[in-house]
């Protein structure tokens, strides 16, 4: 097992987790800036995706120049991650609507205002 690593790898891989951490950190802007669930939904989900592939890339590319050998296990976290985040975000969106509906509020559903096309 090789222990050293380039000091190009230790850059790429400073540059890659200095790139996730600050798209998590102006997901998380996003979240405290924005007013309602809705508007709140869409900033960390882009964050957090772009946050973990580059995390994960980070890992990849150091354990891969330390051990000598390619490693592509934590890219399985980022591809789940890219997989069911879309599926959960959709199903509290759809919760929200419920929620909202419940209480009364009315939620605009776009392209109802608009005519039919022929």
């Amino acid at each position: 097992m090789n222990t050293w690593a380039p000091a190009w790898v230790d850059a790429l891989t400073a540059l890659l987790v200095v790139v996730g951490a600050l798209a998590a950190l102006i997901g998380s802007f996003g979240v405290l800036r924005l007013r309602s669930f809705f508007q709140r939904v869409h900033a960390p989900t882009l964050g957090t995706t772009l946050g973990t592939w580059g995390f994960t890339l980070a890992t990849a590319v150091q354990v891969s120049f330390e051990r000598g050998q390619l490693y592509l296990h934590a890219l399985l976290i980022a591809v789940f991650i890219a997989l069911t985040v879309p599926v959960t975000t959709l199903f509290l969106m759809r919760a929200a609507v419920f929620r909202a509906r419940l209480r009364g509020e009315e939620i605009p559903v776009p392209g109802a205002d608009e005519p039919p096309r022929d």
